[in-house]
């Protein structure tokens, strides 16, 4: 169930692209038939937290169309160069869960038959189309990102009106109301990124903190270290999208400048700040999980200890090995 609750992080990452979305969906579901199975509270907890920033990893993601858009890089590409990391995460996660879960002899959920398979795969099938013409239509170059958006909601409303009879008429207001408070939010900070931007680069602050770390080392591998730990830093006190917006106009001509591609240091500088969505002080996923589960926020963050050290090893992993991000986008061309 452990391993369910992962699967379900890296299906749900096509839906939304936000992780603390990912958390309170998934673990409504999920951390009470956990506990329900014999899993101890604050492992399912844990699990639920540490898996959900997938979301914002695997396409399509909310900070990855922020940082094409201030950076000047492509969505497009950035999109590709997504979901080869959002695999490797799901990996180490899912070994960190399975090592703990024998050590701990939590029980392994009953096989199912190929009936009970084909049932479920039919139930939800239509629902998980949803990424597949998004990100389908956008890679294959059939429709842009706004297009994309406009047929998401199509398929959105057909879907839960006339198929799925989930939605209702009176949830319509609620809806756009909600939609042009997030979207005139996320506007007026892109608008003051760009502005923050000009300044930063009008002062030449990106060249003087280059200059900085050249004083450090030179050799660009130690310097993208610094900056990743840096943005380890920075992400457990500050919010991921304005740090995101703050730090991206400084540190993006720095990792160019020393050879890395824009598209790969996009996706290392989201998975960064993603992981502090999970680290205390401020980590959003552990208040949505706290609340869900009505645990301290110290007894999670004890236990979600060692999936913190695998997205680490994960987020390193992606960095130095540049294949692993580029690989697709190369493939499809940006």
């Amino acid at each position: 169930m452990a391993h369910a609750n992962i699967l379900a992080s890296v299906f749900f990452a096509g839906m939304t692209g936000a992780a603390v979305s990912d958390t309170a969906a998934i673990g409504t579901m999920l951390i009470p038939a956990m506990e329900e199975d014999g899993y101890d509270l604050d492992f399912a907890a844990s699990v639920t937290a540490a898996s959900s920033i997938i979301g914002p990893t695997i396409p399509p993601s909310n900070m990855v169309v922020i940082y094409g858009s201030l950076m000047n890089v492509s969505i497009a590409g950035l999109f590709a160069a997504g979901f080869m990391p959002g695999f490797v995460l799901a990996i180490l996660l899912m070994i960190m869960a399975a090592i703990i879960s024998a050590r701990r002899g939590y029980p392994k959920s009953k096989k199912t038959s190929f009936k009970q398979k084909l049932i479920g795969f039919k139930d939800a099938i239509i629902p998980l189309l949803m990424p597949v013409i998004i990100l389908g239509g956008i890679l294959s170059g059939i429709f842009t990102l706004t297009e994309a958006a406009a047929i998401a909601v199509a398929y959105a409303f057909i879907v839960g009106f006339f198929i799925l009879r989930t939605l209702k008429l009176k949830h319509i207001p609620d809806m756009f109301i909600r939609t042009a408070r997030i979207t005139g939010v996320v506007f007026l900070i892109i608008g003051t990124a760009s502005i923050l931007s000009w300044v930063l680069s009008y002062n030449q602050v990106p060249q003087m903190i280059a200059s900085f770390l050249l004083t450090i080392s030179d050799n660009p591998s130690i310097i993208l270290l610094l900056i990743i730990l840096l943005m380890l830093i920075v992400g457990m006190f500050m919010d991921i999208a304005a740090a995101l917006i703050i730090l991206g106009p400084i540190l993006h001509p720095i990792a160019v400048e020393m050879g890395v591609a824009p598209i790969h240091f996009g996706i290392i500088m989201v998975l960064s700040l993603n992981i502090a969505l999970m680290t205390p002080p401020v980590g959003a996923c552990l208040f949505v999980v706290c609340s869900i589960t009505k645990l301290k926020l110290s007894q999670i963050s004890r236990a979600i200890f060692p999936f913190i050290i695998m997205e680490v090893i994960a987020l390193f992993i992606i960095a130095f090995i540049p294949q692993i991000s580029m690989f697709l986008p190369r493939l499809l061309g940006f």
